[in-house]
Formats: structure tokens, sequence, C-alpha cells
């Protein structure tokens, strides 16, 4: 393993993470260019069309169009900077692209916020041609991350944290449990991607953990409290 895959890139990336609120471009732009190298370890990017499903910052447009990608990004939202400069407007759900017709589909902290995510990581391998590849990346409830802006009171339970968030800074938190944050698993997203017939996993390990921490995820309990945040890459069959 090379150190930029082991505790020195680990360190870079929760360095940053501390800043998402104060500093977000330098956090979205450590995670898009890390995003980058890990992907291309397994492909290509120059002239590839990439579908980034929940697109947000535009830190990530700008990495994905550096490394030479055709980059389409699209949202519920149409004012998400990444969309509002020439995206799509839809829902992860219901994709509006045809069957197999993108090289590569990249979701970033998307999961947790839709209600039924094997139906949308469905509809991402639905739209990957054979042997293009998906990037699905998410933070499970139970990590300490798991609560977003709530966290880590959201241990103590949900709608708990969201009350005492309120009661702290004079009004509820953006992402509110079982409306627009859902409790979801990292045994949930492996057992998807081991029983979908149309995709191979080629990565399945915590993402901004060393390489090393992969072997966390045979180990149920401690997976759901330490992996922080789930990182597959799949190729379509």
């Amino acid at each position: 393993m090379s150190s930029e895959r082991g505790l020195r890139r680990s360190a870079r990336l929760f360095s940053a993470f501390l800043v998402e609120q104060t500093e977000p471009a330098r956090f979205y732009g450590a995670l898009a260019d890390d995003s980058i190298q890990l992907l291309t370890e397994w492909t290509d990017l120059r002239g590839r069309t990439v579908l980034d499903v929940g697109a947000g910052p535009s830190e990530f447009a700008a990495a994905f169009r550096a490394a030479g990608a055709r980059y389409v990004p699209v949202d519920h939202d149409a004012s998400v900077s990444s969309v509002a400069d020439g995206g799509l407007v839809a829902t992860a759900a219901a994709l509006p692209l045809a069957d197999r017709s993108v090289d590569l589909v990249f979701s970033s902290n998307l999961w947790e916020h839709v209600r039924e995510p094997e139906h949308v990581a469905d509809e991402m391998v639905r739209v990957v041609r054979p042997g293009g590849l998906v990037f699905l990346s998410y933070t499970n409830w139970l990590s300490p991350w798991g609560g977003h802006e709530t966290s880590p009171w959201h241990w103590l339970g949900g709608e708990r944290a969201a009350r005492r968030y309120e009661r702290k800074n004079g009004h509820p938190p953006k992402n509110t449990v079982d409306r627009t944050l859902f409790r979801v698993s990292v045994a949930q997203g492996l057992r998807w991607a081991r029983s979908s017939p149309e995709v191979e996993v080629l990565v399945a390990r915590p993402r901004y953990l060393p390489d090393v921490a992969e072997h966390l995820l045979k180990v149920p309990g401690a997976r759901e409290l330490l992996t922080w945040n789930l990182l597959l890459i799949l190729r379509r069959r």
C-alpha cells in the first residue's frame, strides 16, 4: 500500500473534513481530488461521460473536467452550483437518461439522503454501459458523522439530536432524520452490491481510512461504528 492510501492520506482528508463548514472549498476540493485518484486506478477518465448523481459543489465539476471527463451533474435542486452551470434537474430515483448511456456514475454522499437507496442504486446501474463503473459512497447512520450536523448526538436518537440542535442554534438542522436523512447502514450497501447480478464489486472499504481498514467490513458491529463512510466501486457486467 502506498503512503498516498495510508495514514497520511487519511490525515489529510480528516483535516479537510474538520473545516467543512468554515472552509467548504478546501474540504470539497480535497475530496474531489481524492475521488479522481481513486477512479483513475480503474479507468481512464479522458473522454468518458461521467454522470454525477446528487451533484453538489463545483469543486467536483472542476476536478472531473480537469481530468478530461465529460461531466454531467444531476440533482433535484436547480440552485446547486454544479447543476446551475449546465446540469440536469431530476430525481435520483428516475434518472432522465437511456439505459447504458454513460461510462461512469459518480455519487458521493447521496445514499443517506434518499428514501429508497437500493432503488436509486439500481437506477445508477441502469444508465451505465457494460464495463462502465459506479462510484457510490455514503455516510452510514451509526458512524460518528451519521447525524451530520447533529452528530454525535444522533447516537441518542435522531429526533432528540435535532431538538438539541434547534435549542442550541435557534433553527432546525438542515438534515432532518427520516425526511431528508435516513438511517442507512454499511450492511445495507454491502448487501445490495453483493446481491446485484448486474455489477461486480471492485472496491468495498471505508472511504476515509487507510486501505487496511477494509477488514473492518467483516465485523458487523464494528463496521457500523468505525467505517465513517462506505466506498463502493462497481463494474457493470
